[in-house]
């Protein structure tokens, strides 16, 4: 009787230890299945649930020297971090829902992007909160990181400020047989980032801003990887292009390119505020085949709903045809780049820039005449998330005094 007692309490034990040995290797076998990676260039990657959850973090850093010299003036040089950007981002894929927020700690107002997207079908975003939008030119959809020169183009940095806006945007990505099509539109503040200002108190100017953009890949698109880059990394075996159009329609900008607001007021009859309505118009071609490529834009601005008005509160000053341009940004700009990247990861790209003023003739036009002239030289480490670039251009300004400017940048995407 002892010994069968006995034999049932390590029985009992015995069975305990293996149903805790059986748990803890379960738990064991769940835990493994969530994963996190570090690779340059991707960040550190978090999947949980089987790959249903995913997080991401990174950013990168672009320290850089600067020099510039105007005739006749002190030559002016500059070490300085120049873009210093952290992101977190995350996608549910259950839910089909994703975000990000990012941030530029190179700025006083360091908040660049903050979003929340759902995803309908794989070929449709709808997107709430603050972000680039495609509605400016093609190099200014490009995020800071993908850049082909050290810097943006005049046609971008005096048409636009940061790209960013906060509203409504829903994008879509088709086939139609090999041709792809992406047509966005957006409804945005119209008051560009941030456009809450420094407490609630600080209200938005004027209407919403209404745009939208229509992108054609008439010989498919561009490969995984090679996309939203002027640059041709990947070599692409066949001749591909994108041809698109952008279109927005600011009711009442208070801001140069309608990225801000309370910078200025222009007042009716009565003496109330009236701010004009801010046109942008965009037309560009990206071409890309065998490590060249060809980028083409055009851009075009205009103001309406300028009757009857008047740049005082007495309203007995009135605002004279002209003289929007020395409140908003007004007129055209042409801007040209070829590059080639060898398979290596050199590069050298060319780039021309062309700014005209709607009214040429107005000395108080805050867009003048100019003309710039861009060589650029990239050596890509670890395609473009490790690169150096430097840059060499020649600006005409309308003021006689032409100004020469080298640039040289290290990029770290981690």
């Amino acid at each position: 009787m002892i010994q069968l007692q006995y034999i049932m309490k390590n029985t009992i034990v015995y069975a305990l230890i293996l149903f805790a040995a059986h748990i803890a290797v379960g738990q064991e076998v769940k835990i493994n299945k969530n994963t996190a990676d570090f690779e340059l260039g991707k960040g550190l990657n978090f999947n949980f649930d089987e790959g249903n959850y995913q997080f991401n973090i990174g950013g990168f850093i672009q320290p850089g020297f600067i020099y510039s010299k105007a005739d006749d003036m002190k030559a002016e040089s500059q070490f300085r971090a120049k873009r210093a950007y952290f992101h977190l981002s995350g996608t549910a894929l259950r839910e089909k829902v994703s975000f990000l927020i990012r941030t530029d700690f190179s700025l006083n107002k360091p908040l660049l992007d903050a979003w929340v997207a759902y995803h309908p079908t794989s070929e449709i975003s709808i997107t709430f909160g603050q972000k680039r939008t495609f509605t400016n030119s093609r190099e200014m959809t490009y995020d800071e990181d993908k850049l082909q020169f050290t810097e943006r183009s005049m046609a971008s940095t005096v048409f636009s400020d940061t790209g960013r806006e906060f509203g409504l945007f829903v994008e879509g990505r088709f086939k139609w047989g090999t041709v792809g099509i992406s047509p966005q539109v957006a409804i945005t503040s119209g008051d560009g980032r941030n456009s809450f200002g420094a407490d609630s108190r600080d209200t938005d100017k004027g209407g919403l801003k209404y745009g939208g953009r229509l992108d054609v890949y008439p010989l498919g698109y561009f490969s995984p990887g090679n996309d939203n880059l002027t640059a041709d990394l990947l070599h692409e075996q066949s001749l591909k292009m994108v041809i698109g159009a952008a279109a927005s329609y600011n009711d009442g900008a208070s801001n140069a390119v309608g990225e801000g607001h309370g910078e200025f007021a222009i007042y009716d009859a009565d003496g109330e505020v009236q701010l004009p309505d801010y046109r942008k118009f965009y037309a560009d071609i990206l071409l890309k085949y065998q490590g060249f490529s060809l980028l083409a834009e055009y851009a075009n601005t205009s103001a309406t709903e300028l009757q009857e008005l008047f740049v005082n509160e007495a309203a007995n000053v009135p605002l004279l045809p002209q003289q929007i341009s020395s409140y908003l940004i007004i007129g055209d700009a042409w801007n040209t780049q070829l590059g080639y990247t060898t398979l290596s990861g050199y590069g050298i790209d060319l780039r021309y820039t062309q700014l005209l003023p709607e009214f040429n003739t107005y000395s108080a036009s805050l867009l003048q005449e100019s003309k710039a002239y861009t060589l650029g030289l990239s050596k890509y480490f670890k395609n473009n998330n490790l690169k150096l670039q430097t840059s060499f251009s020649k600006i005409e300004n309308p003021n006689g005094l032409d100004e020469f400017r080298g640039e040289l940048l290290l990029q770290l995407v981690f």
